[in-house]
């Protein structure tokens, strides 16, 4: 799970995961077989599903069985093979490192449903662009952002459109990671200490 602070609001994960789903099959069926998908993939330097051998993933089908026809073995009691699926992690981050991740570029390659299925992974994935560029210098983070096959990030840009409420979210979030380092979690937790100290000036 990402790192989250107590103070962030919570979502409903099994509400927001078939919104995901459909953000997984629009790049599958459609995004990955567009021109400019193919034209900003191919300028970052990632393969798209299809392109990966020996085993290219060209649709969300199971082969033979094409959309909205379901296979025998579908209508089966027992469960067959597995649906065909794909991480967009490597795709939200190349396009966060890239400073591409705008909203039109996103809604190309994940659809009407980006901002319910992948927004939360984007949100995290800017986050931790944050960190990572904090905790080490251009040659360390650069090479977190590379991928094997050749696939290695032909450059990297600062965060684009942050807002304050961004870098006050991701200030606290590192507070939170710099006090686990020092062990300052559960009991010793900051905040702990805190409300101790209101209830003893309470008390007092």
């Amino acid at each position: 799970m990402p790192f989250r602070s107590q103070g962030e609001s919570q979502f409903d994960i099994l509400e927001w995961y078939p919104q995901f789903q459909s953000c997984v099959r629009y790049f599958l069926d459609h995004a990955q077989h567009s021109g400019p998908v193919q034209a900003v993939a191919a300028f970052i330097n990632i393969q798209l599903p299809f392109q990966k051998q020996p085993h290219p993933v060209v649709s969300s089908q199971l082969p033979g069985s094409p959309a909205g026809v379901p296979s025998p073995s579908s209508m089966l009691p027992m469960p067959s093979r597995t649906p065909v699926s794909i991480s967009l992690t490597p795709y939200i981050r190349r396009l966060v490192a890239t400073g591409l991740d705008l909203p039109g570029v996103l809604h190309g390659f994940f659809g009407d449903d980006w901002l319910a299925g992948i927004g939360h992974l984007h949100e995290v994935e800017r986050r931790n662009f944050l960190f990572a560029a904090k905790s080490a210098g251009w040659l360390k983070v650069k090479s977190q952002y590379d991928m094997p096959d050749e696939q290695t990030i032909p450059f990297l840009r600062p965060l684009q459109n942050v807002t304050e409420k961004e870098i006050v979210s991701a200030e606290a979030n590192w507070s939170e990671w710099l006090a686990m380092q020092d062990w300052m979690v559960g009991p010793r937790s900051p905040d702990v200490d805190r409300d101790m100290a209101v209830v003893k000036s309470e008390d007092a």
